[in-house]
């Protein structure tokens, strides 16, 4: 039996999975060609595109127009038996329009805070000018979820 196939998460099971994670790291190409790792809220259209926004000056903004390829990882799990996770591996484009960004941010926000008080639109707006998108689309991805092994050590 193969063990790598036997702890794979069904496309069903990542499609919940990805999208209802708070974090996904961020992983970009760095400059001196070390890896650049960040926390990042996001949006997922199940496991296959991931959106979000950051300061379109930022350190992975500069990394990402230098080199488009991206690996995120969503896990959780604190001993072996829960340990479970998905790595997509992808290229990213970056999107400089307002209307796009607003559209993320909210998303994002709905997510994280779940209701939107009052004025909320202005500060979204206001924050999409200094900002941009990231979109991801996913090329490859990997997924473990080793709460399916028991029984099989």
């Amino acid at each position: 039996m193969n063990r790598r196939k036997l702890i794979e998460l069904t496309p069903e099971e990542r499609q919940a999975y990805v999208p209802a994670a708070q974090t996904i790291q961020l992983c970009s190409n760095g400059p001196d060609g070390y890896p650049h790792i960040v926390p990042m809220w996001f949006a997922a259209d199940g496991d296959q595109t991931v959106w979000m926004t950051t300061y379109r000056k930022s350190q992975k903004v500069m990394n990402l127009r230098r080199n488009p390829k991206v690996a995120l990882l969503v896990e959780s799990g604190v001993t072996y038996d829960t340990l479970r996770g998905v790595l997509l591996r992808g290229a990213a484009e970056i999107i400089d329009d307002a209307g796009t960004v607003v559209g993320i941010l909210k998303r994002i926000h709905a997510k994280t805070a779940g209701s939107f008080p009052e004025g909320v639109d202005d500060a979204l707006r206001a924050q999409a000018t200094k900002r941009v998108a990231i979109k991801i689309t996913t090329k490859r991805l990997s997924s473990w979820d080793h709460a399916k092994l028991a029984g099989v050590y």
